[in-house]
């Protein structure tokens, strides 16, 4: 607080000083107005026009009140505008920023075709600003002919898409193509791509999700290479894989073709080389899977075992076919299986999904949960050995199935199998998730939403938990 110092001043080592003067002056203003007090009260007690002279001098005081308010408010204390740089606020000042929040947003992701001439760039960056839009980061991907620019922007909310576009255009942008975007979006480019690196060196199952979170929305196949002719090499793309504007075609791996197909948006060369790059990682390191397991024990005491499996485990998948009955297979293929390494090749291969075994503590697999990638969808199967049904091991293998869906990103899982199979049908209710169910050409499809799946399911294999829940363990 700031000391009044209209009586006393303050010395150099903090003492006050007085001054005697003014008070003199103060001294002789009261007697003053004692003097003229006394003179008026004798007017108006004494006076013949004492009450007259009272009212008058009451109305003079508020009209001098009254007149100090107006002069008041009329006159502030502030600063005027022009002295200090200020600016009143406009509307759009106003629905931006509330008590010092920022306004909504949208975050939005847009790539186009510009000229290849010096300006071009800048000019669709002057667009952009005249819609208040940021941009928050920029990849360019050169053509033999002008150059594909990608933003990621942050627009207002009331914002349209088209109204972006427009102003695009209006700069010189052809080709504008734009989506939302989220807040994954915001990691850069290169940390994004070594991302997908790691998740590829680490499970050769992730390669089909690498390409399709590195390339946005698009269809992935993997294809076995077709026979050119007797003596003759497998069909197939060159080593260096084949890009016909919105289709590239990869060599796979193990010798297959790997397509890639984006209707709605043609890829660059910068994208193809990208996606061959993984492909050349995922080829150089082999066949390979996550080594965790879990060791869970039944109800009735028994510990089972769940972990992932691939090709090296096909002859003890194929040693459970052949334990399993007739119906129970016919359950699982919807029809009699006549060869069934040909399906368990398929299967097991992690190039195609993932697949997880439970196997009992001497190592006899007596469950296999299937998640298999099949182009846009995603599709779950098991298969249960006759006498390990209805204990909960299905249930278990579908819960784990389901969580790596959700952690891959997919929208939906389905299941194909027969009304009759009311243990596939009740793994599935148990999931607690929104069902869809439709009737194909007699075999019953059953598809899950994942939209809820968070809350509902059970986490991804190798992340613990389990719904039997007596006792879990991990190795």
């Amino acid at each position: 607080m700031t000391p009044d110092i209209s009586h006393v001043t303050r010395a150099k080592h903090g003492r006050p000083v007085h001054h005697w003067r003014r008070d003199l002056v103060e001294l002789a203003a009261l007697f003053t107005a004692v003097a003229v007090a006394d003179a008026v009260a004798n007017l108006v007690g004494h006076g013949p026009g004492g009450p007259a002279l009272l009212v008058v001098s009451a109305l003079a005081l508020g009209a001098t009140v009254a007149f100090h308010t107006w002069w008041a408010r009329r006159h502030g204390h502030a600063p005027p505008t022009g002295d200090t740089g200020a600016r009143t606020a406009g509307p759009a000042e106003d629905d931006a920023t509330t008590d010092g929040v920022p306004g909504a947003s949208t975050l939005w992701r847009m790539r186009t075709t510009v000229r290849d001439e010096p300006g071009s760039l800048a000019a669709l960056c002057t667009a952009l600003a005249g819609q208040r839009v940021d941009i928050l980061s920029l990849q360019t991907h050169p053509l033999a002919e002008g150059t594909v620019d990608e933003f990621l922007l942050r627009a207002p909310e009331e914002l349209a898409a088209a109204e972006i576009t427009r102003a695009v255009s209006l700069a010189g942008g052809a080709s504008t193509w734009i989506e939302r975007a989220d807040a994954h979006d915001l990691v850069d480019a290169p940390t994004r791509v070594l991302g997908l690196a790691v998740r590829t060196a680490l499970d050769a199952a992730e390669l089909p999700l690498a390409l399709r979170q590195l390339l946005g929305r698009c269809t992935i196949r993997s294809l076995p290479a077709a026979p050119a002719g007797p003596g003759r090499d497998p069909e197939g793309p060159p080593v260096e894989g084949v890009l016909e504007d919105t289709v590239m075609r990869l060599r796979a791996p193990e010798g297959g073709v790997i397509t890639v197909e984006r209707p709605y948006l043609p890829f660059t060369p910068a994208e193809f080389a990208r996606a061959r790059a993984l492909v050349e990682l995922d080829s150089r390191l082999g066949p390979r899977i996550p080594g965790g397991r879990d060791v869970l024990t039944l109800p009735e005491g028994n510990d089972i075992t769940v972990r992932r499996v691939d090709t090296g485990d096909l002859p003890a998948a194929r040693a459970m076919h052949e334990r399993c009955s007739p119906r129970t297979l016919a359950l699982r293929y919807h029809g009699p299986v006549g060869d069934a390494d040909r399906y368990l090749n398929h299967l097991l291969s992690p190039r195609y999904g993932r697949t997880l075994a439970a196997q009992t503590a001497s190592g006899r697999v007596v469950g296999l949960g299937h998640l298999l990638w099949d182009g846009d969808e995603t599709e779950v199967a098991l298969l249960v050995e006759d006498d390990w049904q209805r204990r909960g091991i299905g249930a278990e293998l579908l819960g784990r199935l389901v969580g790596m869906a959700v952690e891959a990103g997919c929208e939906s899982v389905y299941a194909v199998t027969q009304s009759s199979n009311t243990g596939m049908v009740a793994a599935m209710r148990n999931l607690g998730l929104p069902l869809d169910y439709q009737i194909e050409e007699g075999t019953l499809v059953i598809t899950a939403r994942l939209d809820t799946a968070p809350s509902a399911t059970r986490p991804p294999h190798g992340t613990g938990g389990t719904r039997l829940d007596r006792a879990a363990r991990r190795d």
